[in-house]
């Protein structure tokens, strides 16, 4: 494009070759340099110089274009540019309904790995499947047995280490950083290092990492979450803690078969449908989940009674982005979560729990969506949350719903 200045879009997929290649889809406007780029001396420049945009349309179509035109014009350029960035962002089925690609390495329950294995966690701060990782890892004591490199995301999407100076870090919460393992730039890199093959596939967080064997061990978040709670005793400082027992798996696999499409991956059905109706569909199933939900918690401190379980972990992680990330970006808008009195307490009382809290780092999770999805956000701008939903103050008020505990053992003695 030599002679000329090309004004494309800044989402990475349209690099100038590829616009240049799909000239029959989108519209590539090359502008000579010397009518935009022309130095003027200070006191020859106008006082007050024409923004770029009505420099190109003038070029274009003279002094005054058509408002009906000019909207239409551009709708229509952006409405097929919108479709081809999403259905690379989020695939979808003929009716615009989101479908998740399944994850490519997996365990097998007993979800065991030889003892001699030298294990490496890869994490995403903004990502709630990998925060279920990082949650069980913490609430087991497996920091030292599994240590962790924290990706972020970069300005194409893909997951990059950034070697942060420690003077900027805050102890208090985990943040990105450099590949603790590999020394990678990125973790497409690090999926590239495998000993049996290279991989062309998509390179997504959570992703377990066999040292010694140059090999991912898995990437589907809830096998990873079953493996640290009962694969890795020996090596836990809290081998105790059991977040599945075998008498609760019934109600575990209840619980996250309800949980798991309306609402971890119904937030994302929200704010990746194509159409009106895939919309629809999701919404409802959403909120009509939170209801029962909300209706369940009130005589029950947990999904399960008195026990934590990983069913508890996995709707946390979507609970705790709800109000600052999927209300407003994903447009999940019928309710706020501070509007389910036992929702929000609930979530409160897991986010109290010891070594949760530094879990949560709500800045690059709001950096990571706002700023990161741009074809939902295209001027990457964070909004300000009301100061009802500003976290940091909320979710360290009591939750009393230790109290729920105690109710139920009474009961139970009464009777």
């Amino acid at each position: 494009m030599s002679g000329g200045l090309l004004f494309s879009s800044q989402f990475p997929i349209f690099s100038t070759t590829t616009a240049t290649k799909k000239t029959h889809r989108f519209a590539c406007l090359v502008i000579p340099r010397q009518s935009l780029n022309q130095t003027t001396p200070p006191d020859q420049q106008s006082p007050n110089p024409k923004p770029i945009l009505s420099t190109i349309t003038n070029l274009l179509w003279g002094q005054s274009l058509p408002p009906g035109l000019l909207i239409s014009t551009f709708r229509t350029t952006w409405n097929s540019t919108w479709q081809l960035m999403m259905s690379q962002l989020a695939p979808s089925d003929s009716s615009g309904r989101y479908t998740r690609p399944a994850s490519k390495f997996r365990l097998n329950p007993p979800f065991t790995l030889p003892n001699s294995t030298t294990l490496h966690l890869y994490v995403g701060l903004p990502c709630p499947w990998a925060h279920r990782t990082l949650i069980v890892r913490a609430l087991k004591g497996l920091e030292d047995a599994v240590p962790v490199s924290i990706a972020g995301p970069g300005q194409d999407g893909s997951w990059e280490f950034k070697d942060i100076p420690i003077s900027n870090r805050d102890r208090n919460i985990l943040v990105p950083g450099r590949d603790n393992a590999n020394g990678c730039r990125n973790l497409k890199g690090v999926y590239g290092l495998r000993r049996s093959g290279g991989y062309s596939g998509r390179a997504t967080v959570p992703m377990l990492w066999d040292v010694e064997k140059k090999e991912v061990g898995c990437n589907e978040s809830y096998d990873i979450i079953e493996f640290f709670n009962s694969g890795l005793n020996g090596l836990a400082r809290n081998p105790g803690l059991d977040l599945s027992p075998k008498e609760l798996k019934g109600k575990i696999g209840e619980w996250n078969g309800l949980i798991y499409p309306n609402v971890n991956n119904g937030v994302y059905r929200c704010g990746f449908a194509q159409s009106q109706d895939a919309y629809d569909s999701a919404v409802n199933g959403l909120f009509t989940t939170l209801e029962a939900v909300e209706d369940h918690l009130t005589t029950s401190r947990y999904l399960c009674g008195d026990t934590l379980t990983l069913a508890d972990v996995c709707l946390f992680t979507t609970l705790i982005r709800f109000d600052i990330v999927y209300n407003v970006l994903f447009k999940c808008t019928k309710k706020k979560l501070i509007e389910y009195p036992n929702l929000h307490g609930y979530m409160r009382d897991i986010y109290q729990m010891p070594k949760v809290a530094e879990t949560c780092n709500f800045s690059a999770i709001m950096d990571g969506y706002y700023k990161v999805l741009f074809p939902l956000n295209p001027g990457s701008i964070c909004p300000v949350m009301p100061s009802e939903c500003e976290h940091d103050v909320l979710l360290s008020t009591p939750h009393n719903r230790e109290s729920l505990s105690l109710a139920n053992k009474t009961t139970k003695q009464d009777h």
